[in-house]
């Protein structure tokens, strides 16, 4: 057994031991900052629940800027399941640096869309989440890359960096909730007046584009939950490539209007699918939104597809019915 920091909450033992002996330690990187209860309320029920199945767990609270340190302190370690216990983002740091490392990815779904966990139909009740890690059935986890960046639900140029900008200044007046997303969002294509000028090529393909907004998706729950086409694109293991037009703001306006309502239209966006994107952009510096986060990158920009770089913990039944898709 392995010497344990003082920030460390290790379980073993009860009556699950024998169903539990095919896990070996778990690590659970917990994002105080993400949690929907008070941290060391929800440290407790994360350790009671993998105590109740005879599995042990460190539990570490983490916040943004540590998530990759940490998750690679747990694979040298020896940890061969890591647990993100967070939001959106804070799994996507998780997996990032869990990529081709061989453990697999545990989730506590602990955000506010939660599109990951919810993709997987990985529950969204931490105890339930818990039993779910325990039981150990893995599948496959397509990992979207850019430029050495890996995310899982989305990446994307133009108008949704300035989304984000502005659902945290929502946020940090109003508190996080999904009416203030929504509410960020549509203040943001009211405020937005910058489209790009892109070279876009899919698989070998190029087109020529004046877009606000460039959304590359990997979810198909999301797509699906926003009424959005490319689902079934996802599904085939493809990207999602979807353009806004180039309109005034009043049309933006109501795209957004549209949008939030779950009610666009085949003319509000353009729809490619392909395995391999590339984007140049006049400018080649460009913040990138990626699963919720913003960063800095410089173009070209090539969004990658990666199959087999890891595997996350899904319920039997996912696998069993073939819905193991995000």
């Amino acid at each position: 057994m392995r010497d344990m920091d003082s920030t460390d909450m290790d379980f073993q033992a009860g009556p699950a031991r024998k169903r539990a002996a095919m896990l070996r330690d778990v690590c659970v990187l917990l994002n105080g900052a993400s949690g929907n209860s008070e941290t060391g309320e929800m440290r407790r029920r994360i350790a009671m629940r993998f105590s109740d199945h005879g599995v042990t767990a460190a539990i570490r609270v983490i916040d943004g800027p540590q998530i990759e340190k940490a998750t690679h302190d747990a694979v040298a370690e020896g940890f061969n399941i890591v647990v993100a216990a967070g939001g959106d983002g804070t799994i996507s740091g998780v997996a990032g640096a869990l990529a081709q490392s061989g453990c697999a990815l545990g989730v506590l779904p602990l955000g506010t869309f939660n599109f990951v966990a919810r993709g997987f139909s990985i529950p969204e009740n931490v105890e339930d989440a818990v039993d779910v890690i325990a039981a150990g059935h893995t599948a496959d986890f397509p990992l979207g890359e850019v430029n050495d960046q890996v995310f899982l639900n989305n990446a994307s140029l133009g108008l949704y960096p300035h989304i984000l900008k502005e659902r945290e200044g929502t946020y940090n007046r109003f508190g996080r909730s999904r009416i203030a997303a929504h509410w960020s969002v549509l203040k943001s294509f009211l405020k937005f007046r910058e489209p790009l000028r892109m070279k876009v090529i899919v698989d070998g393909k190029e087109r020529r584009r004046k877009t606000p907004l460039a959304f590359i998706g990997r979810s198909a729950f999301q797509l699906d939950h926003y009424g959005l086409s490319g689902a079934e694109a996802v599904r085939d293991g493809n990207f999602a490539l979807i353009l806004a037009p180039d309109s005034s703001r009043w049309k933006l306006f109501a795209r957004a209007i549209r949008l939030a309502r779950k009610g666009t239209v085949p003319s509000d966006f353009e729809l490619i699918s392909g395995r391999e994107i590339v984007i140049k952009t006049s400018q080649p510096d460009q913040t990138i939104a990626m699963d919720g986060e913003r960063t800095d990158l410089t173009g070209p920009f090539h969004f990658r597809l990666h199959d087999d770089w890891l595997k996350v913990i899904v319920p039997e039944a996912t696998i069993s019915d073939g819905t193991a898709q995000s």
